[in-house]
């Protein structure tokens, strides 16, 4: 009996063991694949429907990204336009400025309050790191208001160009942030080009010169204090709109005084009634409260399109919008302007797209 079953398996054991030799050779073969990430897919009816659903995916992210710059640039036109009017109808540009603040506080309380977007929740300190941010952004305002109200939308906005500059100075003296030289030699076509645009400027003014400073100024320091103070996030459903909204807010509650004080309400009565003599009241209020509009909303769309790009369109977008506005506001305005202006507003704005793009790539 023993002898039989002896037999047997010695019978069966290599039957047994070409098998296990078969399995282990297959399963050689299947670690030697490569992962199924790296495999062709199969072109079947249902990856061609995906792909077709991710291209057109990609095809509206494209076509919203370039609505939010189309609006962008749109709001922007509007709101110097509106402003200039009413400026060149009512010059109290503090008191101005504190109405185009003003217009935005209820739109953003509207939205909180309907549920259309998240409130923002802020604790004492949260309030008190963001009123500097906050009083950057009121600077920034106010001394384009007053530029605007001083010469031609053109001529601030090429002075405004020069915005880089002071934020590299200010950079390296209050962060200690240092540039790569490629980076600062392309400040030079900025300055010069902004002198040469300013050296026969025709609407040259030394107050709108010295308050669209102001405003590069107080730019500047809204960025640099907004990344020491903001770095680690403020408070809750704080997002890109929402703090807009609180640095809103809070500059129009400091603004107040300063207008008050600028511009005391016996000396803001005498200006409405002399602009009533040419003007219909309906007529002053519509370009007032449409500047504070487009002012509001440019700047938040401008946060929703800028946040959807890379460094290098961020920059462009920038560029081309102060062209845009630079050729609006002389079409609309009429506004004379030599060609050494041009040349040297086209050599201020360009020399501002090369500085964007060298800081992006060099640093």
């Amino acid at each position: 009996m023993i002898a039989v079953v002896t037999l047997a398996a010695s019978a069966f054991a290599p039957a047994v063991r070409p098998a296990l030799v078969q399995r282990s050779s297959a399963a050689v073969r299947v670690a030697q694949l490569p992962p199924v990430a790296q495999l062709p897919r199969m072109a079947t009816p249902l990856t061609m429907m995906a792909d077709a659903a991710e291209a057109e995916d990609g095809m509206m992210e494209t076509l919203k990204t370039a609505s939010f710059f189309a609006l962008w640039y749109l709001f922007n036109i509007g709101y110097n336009i509106y402003n200039k009017k009413a400026l060149n109808a009512l010059p109290i540009p503090y008191t101005q400025a504190a109405l185009q603040l003003a217009v935005g506080v209820p739109y953003a309380f509207f939205l909180w309050t309907t549920g259309l977007r998240k409130a923002p929740k802020l604790s004492a300190d949260n309030v008190k790191t963001l009123i500097p941010v906050s009083l950057g952004h009121l600077g920034t305002h106010i001394g384009a208001v007053v530029s605007l109200g001083a010469g031609a939308v053109s001529f601030t906005h090429i002075v405004k160009a020069s915005e880089p500059v002071v934020s590299a100075a200010l950079s390296a003296v209050m962060l200690g942030a240092i540039y790569h030289p490629v980076t600062y030699l392309t400040l030079l076509p900025i300055v010069g080009g902004v002198a040469l645009a300013s050296l026969k400027e025709l609407s040259f003014t030394w107050l709108g010169f010295i308050a669209a400073m102001i405003s590069n100024v107080s730019s500047a320091l809204r960025g640099i204090l907004a990344k020491k103070t903001m770095g680690g996030g403020v408070g809750e459903n704080m997002t890109e709109a929402n703090i807009y909204a609180v640095l809103t807010i809070l500059a129009t509650i400091f603004i107040l005084p300063i207008a008050l004080i600028m511009e005391p309400p016996a000396a803001v009565s005498a200006v409405i009634s002399s602009a009533l003599a040419t003007s219909t009241a309906k007529t002053l209020w519509a370009h007032s409260l449409l500047a504070g509009a487009f002012y509001y909303l440019y700047n938040e769309v401008a946060f929703l399109a800028l946040g959807r790009v890379n460094p290098v369109t961020h920059a462009i977008g920038n560029t081309v919008k102060r062209v845009v506005i630079i050729i609006a506001s002389v079409i609309a305005f009429k506004t004379p302007i030599s060609m050494l202006g041009i040349i040297g507003s086209a050599i201020a704005i360009f020399g501002t797209l090369l500085y964007s793009l060298a800081k992006s790539k060099f640093g």
